[in-house]
């Protein structure tokens, strides 16, 4: 008898990476390593349409799929593998590297389970394939209801470079457009307040601070869902808000792994999860902003906000954080028909070697008026330029990733 008949069967395959070069990715390379052992394999993109096909890609657990900027070329031939992924019941993360907001969402529409950004954050891997492996949780009888889907919801960062910028402007009335974007199934949207010492959303939304947000701050580690739940308020029961504490508190009170737990008690009972960060920053600033699929941060045309601009990227850099996570806001931006102010705009950008992705316009007295009665612009001022845009980038964000948050 021939060595050969003795040879054992080889063992099936549980996942398999999809990328143009996976050697562009080597952490994934030990991630999956270590999650699946020698169980899985690579394959590039065509190659991946057609390997769907075979009967040996119905042993796949899941897919990854890596992607950078370069592939944003391709989004069409990397939909249909997410879309054929779905159709054999095999659930897809995708671990992007500096890719735009919307070519991720417009991804995420198309059917992929998980989101993870690279470099890949230690663990963030294993954990998002034992998130696949879990069933879906039975929603609990009162407060937020887990997602049904079973995946993380989105977090979207703001951030002001300067006071007065509009970041909580920008956060709070961004989470009520988005709680508010659909009639027949809305998104579940909460507001996570981080401003420890002087956080205003409570402010703009009338709502009280409560003594639980302080006692679940104290003791992330002993948090459990119903914890969490006490310490959230609603807003006309569409919108769920987690206020700063009654009392200012030192922002390093609270850790990293304080903030991780929250945002990943947040992402499991909320569609869209928006941070309104300090100005200041702190160890667990780098948590949320390798966190967040969106991070804003807002800023104004004047010496200041160019200023902080440039001692913020110095800052990151220096930290070697991510840096291209940035998505920059102008507040106050010139009219349509403005042309000096637009050029003084794209002169100041060119300057800072940024690119201002959102124009935000002045709302005027208007603003500060609904702040002060606390209600977001929608109810105060619907009608309002400032409101307008701000519920055109939600819809624009809702629209991109409304299959995600709708499947079920």
């Amino acid at each position: 008898m021939s060595s050969a008949t003795n040879q054992p069967e080889p063992s099936p395959l549980v996942a398999c990476t999809i990328s143009r070069d996976v050697t562009n990715f080597d952490l994934l390379i030990e991630d999956m390593e270590s999650a699946v052992g020698e169980a899985w394999g690579d394959l590039g993109f065509p190659e991946a349409l057609a390997f769907m096909g075979q009967l040996d890609a119905q042993t796949l657990e899941f897919i990854a799929i890596a992607i950078d900027e370069d592939d944003e070329a391709d989004l069409a031939t990397i939909g249909d593998i997410i879309t054929l992924a779905g159709q054999l019941k095999i659930k897809v993360i995708l671990i992007a590297d500096d890719v735009s907001p919307a070519a991720l969402h417009s991804l995420l529409r198309q059917g992929a389970d998980e989101f993870v950004p690279y470099p890949l954050p230690e663990g963030e891997l294993a954990a998002a394939i034992e998130r696949l492996r879990k069933p879906a949780e039975t929603p609990a009888p009162e407060g937020p209801a887990p997602r049904t889907n079973g995946g993380d919801g989105v977090v979207i960062g703001v951030h002001g470079l300067a006071g007065g910028t509009g970041a909580t402007t920008l956060a709070v009335n961004l989470a009520w457009e988005l709680a508010t974007a659909s009639k027949d199934k809305p998104p579940r949207v909460c507001v996570l307040d981080l401003g420890l010492q002087f956080g205003s959303v409570s402010t703009f939304l009338d709502l009280p601070r409560r003594e639980p947000v302080f006692e679940m701050w104290s003791d992330t580690e002993n948090m459990d869902e119903d914890i969490f739940k006490q310490a959230l308020v609603s807003y006309q029961d569409r919108l769920w808000v987690l206020t700063a504490p009654p009392e200012m508190l030192p922002l390093d009170i609270i850790s990293p792994e304080d903030v991780t737990r929250v945002l990943d008690q947040a992402r499991k009972h909320f569609d869209y999860v928006i941070v309104d960060m300090p100005g200041t920053l702190v160890q667990w600033t780098e948590t949320v902003l390798c966190t967040a699929q969106l991070y804003f941060v807002t800023l104004e045309m004047d010496m200041r906000s160019a200023q902080n601009t440039l001692r913020l990227k110095r800052a990151l850099k220096a930290e070697d954080l991510p840096l291209e996570r940035l998505r920059y806001c102008m507040n106050r931006a010139p009219k349509f028909t403005d042309m000096s102010g637009k050029s003084r705009v794209k002169r100041m950008a060119e300057s800072l070697e940024i690119s201002i992705e959102l124009h935000l316009p002045d709302g005027g007295k208007a603003v500060s008026q609904g702040a002060d009665h606390g209600l977001p612009l929608a109810n105060s001022a619907p009608k309002n330029p400032l409101r307008k845009e701000i519920a055109k980038l939600a819809g624009s964000i809702h629209a991109l990733g409304k299959s995600d948050v709708e499947a079920a």
